[in-house]
């Protein structure tokens, strides 16, 4: 997902320290096995136990990303929301953005219009750029959506990490596909493009998956369709999907 807030400058020293301490460890641990190789197994299972409950959290919030439930993953980000800066503009955008990934289209829009317009709120353009196109896509407004994610796509990329500008990247990639797909002008290695954004996005997995239904019906392989759309929630009459999954069986079927 998009950076939701304008970042807050931390101090370096500050920011480089948990870094440091890590790579302090690991070097004592090495001199420590290569001292003695029985002190091996120990130190794995300590490394284990710390990095276990961060594995398991992770775990936990993509199947809950996945299970489709939205109103239970806007509970589960309540707490943060609450200290976000700028809240009367981006926690109404953050529930936008959740509503608009499970093809809440009304529940989006009404969250939308709450969100205090000012400094926060332009500063957030990717994060509405974000939220517009999945909206404008599911509304039918093809045009209007693949404008506003060739917009994403061509912003620049976030001062981060390597690893994190990837993710940004795939992600911008990957609602640009969508946008084709809907609006039936997905070009060669969209299909793909989708399959990766809906593995590493669980918030948008399923928005990428119908996408990629589509794509597959119209190349001629509405075998596919099953498959992509298999453990796909019980969609509530408010989402798009709702709508979307029993047409693309139909096709599909037919």
């Amino acid at each position: 997902m998009p950076s939701p807030a304008p970042p807050r400058r931390s101090l370096r020293p500050a920011a480089l320290l948990p870094v440091v301490a890590a790579a302090l460890c690991a070097v004592l641990a090495a001199r420590v096995v290569g001292h003695d190789s029985r002190f091996l197994p120990p130190l794995l299972a300590f490394a284990s136990l710390l990095f276990l409950p961060a594995a398991l959290g992770r775990r936990r919030m993509r199947r809950l990303l996945i299970s489709g439930d939205v109103e239970r993953v806007i509970g589960t980000w309540e707490g943060s929301i609450r200290r976000v800066p700028y809240h009367e503009t981006m926690a109404p955008l953050l529930k936008a953005t959740a509503y608009a990934s499970y093809g809440w289209i009304e529940a989006a829009r009404r969250a939308l219009e709450r969100a205090v317009r000012g400094p926060a709120w332009d500063a957030a353009i990717e994060q509405r750029l974000f939220v517009e196109t999945l909206l404008d896509t599911f509304e039918g407004d093809r045009d209007a959506a693949l404008r506003k994610a060739q917009a994403l796509e061509a912003m620049p990329m976030p001062s981060a990490g390597l690893f994190a500008r990837r993710r940004v990247a795939l992600l911008r990639c990957g609602l640009a596909a969508m946008a084709r797909a809907f609006a039936h002008r997905s070009r060669e290695g969209d299909a793909r493009v989708l399959a990766r954004a809906a593995d590493a996005s669980p918030l948008v997995h399923w928005a990428m998956r119908y996408a990629a239904a589509i794509v597959a019906v119209d190349r001629g392989r509405a075998k596919d369709v099953r498959a992509l759309l298999s453990g796909a929630p019980a969609w509530p009459d408010q989402s798009a999907f709702h709508t979307y999954h029993d047409e693309l069986l139909a096709q599909a079927s037919a």
